[in-house]
């Protein structure tokens, strides 16, 4: 989907990366919008209501976490982080914050528009109410009744295995951490419980994936969390 006008925010203060960012997008078709602050930032979000935001993080009037939970307090528009900061920690936090992906400087045209098109489906997907069913590869979720197969033979999985791969897949393309899973599958006691994750993942990929050494769809994202690809 290439989704041809669509309104994107760009929250950039560096105005050659601008430039490259608004030529790439307005190529595919998309209104682009600029803002080189987080204030202005925050302004044009509000005013203009965007389908999508990219956003750097090294704002010269503050950080672009902060940008990020002042959005999150009334939207759920996408947000895509462009940063030269490439250490886990900062991913995690703005992650956390309530970003959907985040891609390190220097990067791709190609990379930016594949991540832009698979935020903007999984948003609206979202918009349209969600479906009963998710279907991916040879599985099938059936919401309504609760229960996964897989070519036709039904999975055996245990209540936590079901909430993570449901939490998961009902966010395709989204980079989800740790603690984002730990807090919903297992709940607010279990922050630091990581590797509660890693083994119920390990397990429920033996039962999902054709080959759970390199998965396709329950993609690891190293020291961060984990990526749902349909």
């Amino acid at each position: 989907m290439n989704a041809p006008g669509r309104h994107i925010l760009i929250v950039e203060d560096e105005a050659d990366i601008r430039r490259f960012v608004r030529l790439t997008l307005s190529a595919e078709g998309h209104t682009v919008h600029e803002a080189d602050t987080l204030q202005r930032g925050l302004i044009e979000a509000g005013t203009r209501r965007p389908d999508l935001v990219v956003l750097d993080l090294g704002l010269p009037d503050g950080d672009g976490v902060d940008l990020i939970r002042d959005l999150r307090q009334w939207s759920s528009m996408p947000v895509i982080v462009l940063s030269a900061r490439s250490a886990e920690a900062d991913k995690i936090a703005a992650l956390d914050a309530g970003a959907d992906d985040y891609l390190v400087k220097p990067f791709g045209a190609g990379e930016l528009m594949a991540r832009v098109r698979a935020q903007l489906r999984r948003h609206l997907q979202q918009g349209e109410g969600g479906v009963p069913q998710i279907l991916f590869g040879e599985v099938c979720i059936d919401l309504v009744r609760r229960n996964v197969e897989r070519a036709g033979q039904a999975l055996h999985l245990t209540p936590i295995e079901y909430k993570l791969l449901t939490h998961l897949a009902s966010q395709p393309d989204r980079v989800i951490t740790h603690q984002q899973l730990l807090k919903t599958v297992w709940g607010p006691g279990h922050a630091e419980d990581t590797h509660y994750v890693r083994v119920h993942m390990a397990n429920l990929r033996k039962k999902i994936e054709h080959n759970p050494s390199m998965p396709r769809h329950l993609v690891t994202e190293a020291g961060i969390g984990y990526r749902f690809v349909p």
